[in-house]
Formats: structure tokens, sequence, C-alpha cells
């Protein structure tokens, strides 16, 4: 008789787990010409929440995520422009590009308005968006997010890391690329690797990384670098999320950012890198909710 062994390798986690008792669609809309593929959950008559993951990434950074959202929320985990398994348009990517993105998907499914919650360079996208479109954004948070500074040594590191890992898709260098956003590496799980490694092994992906890095060069970041003036605009309540352990700027930068957003919230998640939604996302979840329903979130301040 062959015994078979239910038992898991030791930390082993699934992205089906963390779906698990999660109603949700995966699919692809027609966002004025650009085919984007977003991951859905929640009902449509609920309010809007809008999941931007950051540069190289896609809307599986929110897996963990739509489950507690989803239940206040109509939730959109959209891929960006040139990200993920969305359309990868020829040419340098600057912020206006999001942003034009995003709004194009925002009208395709007919909404007015939304929450926006952006992690690193969805975080720059969410509060370029909020600046510019104040009418379009409900509530904000920026989860370790890009845009209020231009560090070489973090810069050349990203890019480093990203062309590596679509030059040479191999499962060491798509580990290593993810390994770099989480404080415990072994969060780092198997399922994530592998989803990473089909989005990077697609034809074209080289030149389309090589679009999404544009961020990534002095000239090019300066001019799309949000500054004390643009934050000042921001009238959205908004939440600045920081952690202890972010590998592209320390809790200073965080909360510089937050004390440049009128009336804005701050709050530091430790033994989290640049992922906290992924790495505690039961923590997360239980401040990003309460500060989207407008609630008094204990582990913020005010600056």
């Amino acid at each position: 008789m062959t015994m078979v062994n239910h038992v898991s390798p030791a930390g082993y986690q699934s992205v089906w787990a963390d779906l698990c008792g999660v109603s949700f669609t995966q699919g692809w809309l027609d966002a004025n010409g650009i085919s984007t593929r977003f991951l859905h959950a929640g009902q449509e008559d609920k309010p809007a929440l809008i999941m931007l993951h950051g540069v190289g990434g896609h809307a599986e950074a929110y897996v963990r995520n739509l489950k507690a959202h989803a239940e206040h929320f109509n939730v959109w985990a959209i891929d960006m422009i040139g990200h993920g398994w969305t359309d990868k348009p020829e040419g340098a990517r600057e912020i206006s590009h999001y942003v034009d993105h995003v709004l194009k998907v925002m009208d395709k499914l007919g909404l007015e308005k939304a929450s926006f919650t952006g992690e690193s360079l969805g975080g720059w996208v969410a509060a370029r968006l909020a600046i510019d479109y104040p009418e379009r954004v409900e509530r904000l948070v920026l989860n370790t997010a890009g845009g209020s500074q231009a560090d070489p040594v973090v810069m050349e590191r990203l890019k480093s890391l990203s062309m590596r890992a679509v030059e040479d898709p191999s499962w060491e260098f798509i580990k290593a690329r993810l390994e770099w956003l989480m404080a415990d590496k072994s969060k780092v799980n198997d399922d994530l690797v592998a989803t990473r490694q089909a989005i990077y092994a697609q034809p074209g992906m080289i030149e389309a990384q090589r679009g999404n890095m544009a961020l990534q060069e002095m000239q090019i970041r300066q001019r799309n670098i949000l500054r004390v003036e643009d934050y000042g605009r921001i009238k959205a309540p908004t939440l600045v999320l920081w952690t202890s352990d972010d590998p592209t700027a320390d809790v200073t930068e965080g909360r510089r950012m937050a004390s440049m957003i009128p009336g804005a919230l701050f709050t530091v998640m430790d033994g989290c890198g640049h992922w906290p939604q992924f790495e505690d996302a039961q923590t997360f979840n239980r401040i990003h909710v309460d500060f989207l329903l407008g609630k008094e979130v204990p582990e913020a301040s005010t600056v």
C-alpha cells in the first residue's frame, strides 16, 4: 500500500491558500486600446478601491488583501501599463503614462471616483493622480511609496536586479529580485517566484522592462519627482504607511513625505520591508481597512 505524504514542506504557502474563501475574477479590459489585466473582488455597488503595485510588479502583490477588503469595497488590483499581463507599448514610461492608464481603466469601469492604495511606484502614481485629479480620489494610502527622493544607490540596485531578472528569468534571479522586497526572505514562496517567472519570460519583456526602468534614470526621475508644493495639493484623506526595514528609504523619509501632505496620518509596520501588505497581511489589512472606512487607526499618528 502506497503511503501519501500530506505534510507540506516547512513554510510553504500557496497563492490558492491566500485566495481561499475569496470570490474573485481575473480578466482583461480594454482601457482605450490598452489590454489591461485585473483581479477583481467585492460587489460593484460598494465603494471602489484600486490597488497599484510597484515597478516590475503585478496584481499578485495584493493576493493576501483581496478577501479583507472585498467585504467593504469594490476592489480592483490591476497590472499597470508595461507590467504583468497588461499591454507593453514601446518607449520609456514616466508617471504621466501610468496616471493616464489608470484614468482610462476607471473610465472603462465607469468609476467616477475611487480610493487608491499604491505600493512603491504605485504610490507615486496614486499620489500624482490625487494631485492632478482630486475629484477622482476618495481616500489615499501611500505604502512605502516612491516619488519623494532620488537615491542613486537605490535606483541602480533596483534597476540592476530588475533587468537581470528579465534578461535571465531563472529561478535564482527571480527569487533574488523578490527577496529584495522582503525583510524576511522566507516570505518569498514558490508560487510567487513561479508567477513572476512566467511574466518575465514573456516575449518582448526585456524591452518592456527597460521602459519600466526609465524612472531609475536620474534625469527622467528628477522631472517626475514630487516636491513639497505637489504633496501640498493633495486634498484626499491620506495615510502614509512605512516599514521598519524598507530597502528604498528609511522611516525618516516616510515621515517627511507625510509631513508634506495636509492632514496626513503616518504609521510604521515593524518587521517588514517593501511589501508589508504581503509580509504581514493581517496587520496591514486591519490598519488599511480601518483607514479606508474612516475609522480611527490606533497605529497611526498625525505629523
